[in-house]
């Protein structure tokens, strides 16, 4: 397919530097070196309203492309949550199915309440840069990686996009933040996929046109149902993009709720998507 590296094995090991473990033959690599996290959260002490523990390392879960199904890109996969939790249907399964498609899929465990967005943000875009610093190992061309993200996760994309791509690292939130080499490697994405989500902030859509212009977003893709509390939000937030200029697709489910998780053609029509979208050639 178009973004596929001919040349490369889909079927590779376990691959890089950053610290990894093996758990149920699924490679879990965490994304920052221990002592070197940018953080502005001071977290000590889980009193049970938290789903990570202090001690919590923000990594990405790989699910490989299956033997003989061709690699077109990757996709990197946001659960939903509020951001208090990530949502474990959005997950693995939209993983493994994605992977079918022919995307080697990486589940991002991005840091959650207490802390804020912003971090979780810096998660992705590490975890994007992790990825395309090891395009050879995946089989994959670096310019094809996208992100997908269901409610809370698929704002964090939006919020990934708009404000912590191209070269910005973490020194943007925690000035004793030391960059590494990752961070010279670009965390941008050639397209979103908003799951029951849209660009802006917790439960308030961002319909600037302006603000979304000036963040140079990529082209996006919605699915959302008629039934979903946020409807006219996603619907507003669609007309915003679309007045933005990029490329927009948007699939409306009717009598459908939130939360739909893989459920639905969306993973297909998403496949098709990014086929129109992902470069041939870099």
């Amino acid at each position: 397919m178009a973004c596929s590296s001919a040349d490369e094995d889909p079927s590779f090991g376990p691959i890089g530097e950053a610290p990894a473990e093996e758990e149920e033959g699924l490679s879990h690599i965490y994304l920052w070196s221990e002592g070197n996290m940018p953080t502005v959260t001071n977290y000590t002490v889980n009193n049970g309203n938290y789903q990570d523990d202090p001690d919590f390392r923000p990594n990405i879960v790989w699910y490989p492309v299956p033997d003989g199904v061709q690699v077109k890109g990757a996709v990197m996969v946001c659960p939903g949550g509020a951001f208090m939790f990530r949502s474990g249907n959005e997950g693995a399964p939209v993983a493994r199915r994605l992977a079918e498609l022919g995307y080697q899929s990486l589940v991002v465990n991005y840091r959650v309440r207490p802390y804020t967005m912003e971090e979780g943000s810096l998660d992705l875009a590490r975890a994007i840069r992790y990825v395309r610093s090891h395009a050879d190992e995946y089989g994959i061309r670096p310019a094809c990686i996208a992100s997908v993200g269901f409610s809370a996760g698929g704002i964090l994309c939006g919020d990934e996009a708009l404000h912590f791509d191209e070269a910005v690292n973490g020194t943007t939130l925690d000035a004793s933040y030391v960059p590494d080499s990752l961070d010279q490697i670009s965390a941008n994405v050639c397209a979103i996929g908003m799951i029951y989500a849209f660009y802006g902030r917790l439960s308030v859509s961002n319909n600037n046109v302006d603000d979304l212009r000036a963040g140079n977003i990529p082209p996006t893709f919605y699915t959302y149902g008629t039934e979903d509390p946020f409807y006219h939000q996603f619907n507003q937030n669609v007309e915003a993009v679309r007045q933005v200029g990029v490329q927009v697709e948007y699939h409306v489910l009717q009598g459908w709720p939130h939360g739909f998780g893989i459920r639905g053609e969306w993973a297909e029509n998403f496949d098709r998507f990014l086929m129109t979208v992902m470069p041939m050639s870099e």
